[in-house]
Formats: structure tokens, sequence, C-alpha cells
């Protein structure tokens, strides 16, 4: 009996995209779930050395979590990172992809280039150089601020001024890749109607908000929900330049759950810790597609 060709093609991409629907399994959902084990049970250093010794406790970690002064106040400072960062990033990246998109510039893919190698730049190169900036005595940020007869500052000392300069650091290490998205973006805004809307007498400032912004609603969204994820997820620059100080002013959430796993060996309280971001990102990326028109969502 012949065997219809939509069946042997069906079965052929079934078997075709089975290796890699195992890997994901594997190595994507295994993890997953051991993690969510692990932040129901008491899992610590000693029971590294003897799985058997860890004991389950069910939500307990969780309620530590939520009675816990450290993780409320690395909450908070993850929120200032995501509300007060992500946006600040999205409207430099535009501003810069404007700026490259221009008609009058000329070396499109060196400017490119330009912003885009901070990304791909090693954090720990980058911090030498940021901290020489933001060095209370010498650095080059208090030698500018001088001229302007401004006191120096401590930047990375002083807990009122350590979060800012960290956000700084931050937005100018990874504008670069919402940059190219943006670009990409703007090269797909048909031109004809830029000129249709200057035929109309329409000012530059018209034309990009009736324009461009309408027509960059779909990549503005992505960019959005992409951002704000990674600076929830923000540890290796406040890792790198405070370690999460001075007086736990810099410490994020990411930061808090790689001391309590890596560093006190909680890796039962630190998988909870995870999980409860895991929650938040997820609030906040709803918030974020529940914002959007629904024509924008698809």
């Amino acid at each position: 009996m012949n065997e219809p060709l939509a069946a042997r093609q069906a079965r052929a991409g079934l078997m075709l995209a089975l290796p890699s629907v195992a890997l994901i399994l594997v190595f994507f959902f295994g993890p997953v779930l051991y993690g969510l084990w692990l932040s129901l049970t008491d899992f610590d250093l000693y029971a590294i050395a003897d799985p058997s010794s860890s004991r389950f406790v069910g939500f307990a970690n969780y309620a530590h979590a939520l009675g816990d002064a450290d993780f409320w106040n690395s909450l908070r400072i993850t929120l200032v990172y995501a509300i007060v960062g992500a946006p600040l990033s999205v409207a430099v990246s535009l501003t810069a992809a404007l700026l490259v998109d221009a008609k009058a510039t000329r070396w499109k893919p060196f400017f490119r280039a330009v912003y885009f190698a901070p990304v791909v730049t090693t954090l720990v190169a980058v911090a030498i150089v940021w901290r020489y900036l933001y060095q209370p005595q010498y650095g080059l940020v208090n030698a500018l601020l001088a001229k302007f007869h401004v006191p120096r500052v401590d930047w990375l000392g002083d807990p009122h001024w350590a979060l800012p300069a960290i956000l700084v650091l931050a937005v100018w290490k990874n504008f670069g890749y919402n940059l190219l998205i943006f670009v990409a973006g703007l090269q797909n805004v048909p031109r004809e109607l830029h000129e249709a809307a200057e035929l109309d007498g329409a000012s530059g400032w018209q034309r990009f908000w009736n324009v461009t912004l309408p027509q960059l609603a779909p990549v503005f969204l992505f960019v959005s929900v992409t951002t704000v994820i990674n600076y929830f997820q923000l540890f290796a620059e406040p890792y790198v330049m405070t370690q999460g100080g001075p007086l736990k002013s810099t410490n994020s959430l990411v930061l808090l759950m790689y001391e309590q796993g890596f560093r006190w060996w909680r890796l039962g309280y630190a998988a909870a810790l995870a999980f409860l971001l895991f929650a938040v990102i997820l609030a906040a990326t709803v918030v974020q597609m529940r914002m959007q028109p629904r024509e924008r969502r698809t």
C-alpha cells in the first residue's frame, strides 16, 4: 500500500526535528524542572557531597525570601535597573539608529561597528576603563565636572551615586545591540510615506511621530520586551564594578542569587530566588504586551 506523500513528508519532518526537540527537553526543560525541585529543598554545601542529605521543605525558601530584607532591597534595585535603565537604553538606541540611518550620514557600516563595539567588548576590560573614568581623585568624569566647579563625587563609593553610575555603564555597554535592530527596522520603513508626508508640509518631528514610530511598532515592542528582561537580569556590571556595594546599593536580584548559591552555597534558596525573579519578569512582560494595541501584537 502506497503511503501518501503528505504523510511521508510529515514523518520525515518529525524525524529531522526529533534530535533538536530531544536536546531542548534534556538541556532546557530538564534543568528548569531540576531547579524547581531544588527550590523546594534545603540543598546546601553538605548536600553536594551527599544529595540524600537534602530535605524537602516545600515553600519554606519562598517564604524566607519574602520575609528577607535583602530580597526586597535587591528587588527594589532590580526594578530601578529595569524601569530606569531599559527605557533609557531604548531611547539612546533609537536616537543613535536615527542618526546612523540619516541620509546625510556617511560611513554607515563604520558607525554601526563603532556603536556595536561595546556589546562585544569584554566587560572586565570595559570595567577597568570605567573605573578609571569614575575614579574620585583622578578620574576623567570628575576632572570634567571640575571645569564647571562641581565638587568631586565618589561615584562607586557613595551609595547615592553608585546605582546611577552602574546604570550609565549598562546603557553604554548594551545599547549597540538594539541599535542594529532599530536600523534594520528603519530601513524597512517605505520612503514613499516620508516623501508623501513631506509634500503635505509635515515637519521632521511630525514625520517621525506619525510615520516612523507607527511603522516601528513591532520592532519597538520586541526591543522593549527584550531590553526590560535583560535589565531584570543585570549581573555582570554590578558584580565587576562594585560587588553589589556600597552598602548593598547596587545589589541586583541576580547578584543576590549568585551570592546565596555560590558564596554561601544555599542552592535551594538561590533556586527559589531564581523562580521569584522569573515570576517578576513574566509579570512585567505580560504588562508590556497588554499595553500594546492588539494589532501591534500580531
